[in-house]
């Protein structure tokens, strides 16, 4: 799933008042870490293009990284350390593993197939392109009855101003 879903949905599943940018850092998160740290070398090396770029031109390092941060293993850990600091972040922080979840059916084998046991396990689920009309509309669909309910329900009357 593309970085800004998964940012939107983290905001939308865990954001609450004072934690609703939090909540949806820790949806991109895992994306960050891995893809966000070398998209923009290789957009000032290259320029910017349209696409999924070719995995050859992707350094190892990024790999290592998606595979860390798209473990559910290691995002639980992480939490869970957190949690015996402070509660009410480790509840923001599972948009974190909602990420992953959301990945797992949406990635393919061919590119960066989400590896949810890693470093236990290399199992990943075969799934369909987040790409694919049908998983993109029903996103997209997804994504505007959650903001809707939540507005509904005064959610964002309560939010602070920027």
């Amino acid at each position: 799933m593309d970085t800004l879903s998964h940012t939107l949905w983290g905001g939308g599943v865990f954001g609450k008042r004072g934690t609703f940018m939090l909540a949806m850092f820790f949806g991109a998160l895992p994306d960050l870490v891995s893809f966000g740290l070398w998209l923009p070398a290789q957009v000032y090396a290259n320029g910017f293009e349209f696409g999924k770029p070719e995995l050859a031109s992707i350094p190892d390092w990024v790999s290592i990284n998606y595979n860390i941060s798209h473990s559910l293993i290691v995002s639980f850990v992480i939490i869970g350390l957190v949690a015996l600091w402070r509660k009410e972040i480790a509840f923001v922080m599972l948009a974190w593993p909602f990420h992953i979840l959301l990945d797992i059916p949406f990635h393919t084998a061919e590119f960066f197939p989400t590896q949810l046991f890693w470093p236990f396990s290399d199992v990943v689920y075969d799934g369909v392109a987040w790409s694919n009309p049908w998983v993109w509309y029903s996103n997209i669909a997804g994504l505007m009855v959650l903001y809707a309910w939540r507005w509904k329900r005064g959610d964002f009357k309560r939010l602070p101003r920027a």
